[in-house]
């Protein structure tokens, strides 16, 4: 099932996501990790998450972050469990979070993959997202979709 997030429920499984699934895949210093790690609760706190899990009493077990600025919607975080991937659980947030987004009046999704993210970049261009440009400074693709 698909539901917002409860953050006493669900933040600590989240961050596991984050350090599991996210993590390896970034560029960054152990210290610029670390940095951002304690920003996650307050990153969290702005834009809107929804998670996957298998009843509403359950830990999250996939989670999608993102943020609406006006007419666009930005995905800021997504991960799933490697126990639980290739259930189509990231399209299926992916798809809830831009059709909640168009409802409020997003007209274009942006996202960020890290450089070395393949299955991500595919990911994203599967679901119908184009590469806009290579960042240099943070060492990834920005990409973009209509809604």
């Amino acid at each position: 099932m698909i539901r917002q997030r409860k953050s006493k429920l669900d933040d600590a499984a989240i961050m596991r996501l984050i350090d599991s699934q996210l993590v390896p895949l970034s560029h960054m210093s152990e210290s610029e990790i670390n940095k951002i790690r304690k920003e996650i609760p307050l990153r969290m706190n702005r834009g809107m998450t929804f998670v996957v899990s298998s009843n509403p009493d359950n830990e999250a077990v996939a989670f999608i972050h993102f943020l609406m600025h006006g007419e666009l919607l930005y995905v800021d975080m997504m991960a799933v469990a490697t126990k639980e991937q290739r259930k189509r659980y990231g399209q299926t947030l992916l798809l809830k979070a831009e059709n909640f987004a168009a409802s409020r009046g997003c007209k274009r999704s942006k996202v960020m993959v890290d450089e070395g993210n393949t299955k991500g970049l595919r990911f994203y261009q599967k679901n119908g997202y184009s590469t806009i440009r290579y960042i240099m400074l943070s060492r990834c693709y920005e990409l973009e979709k209509t809604l």
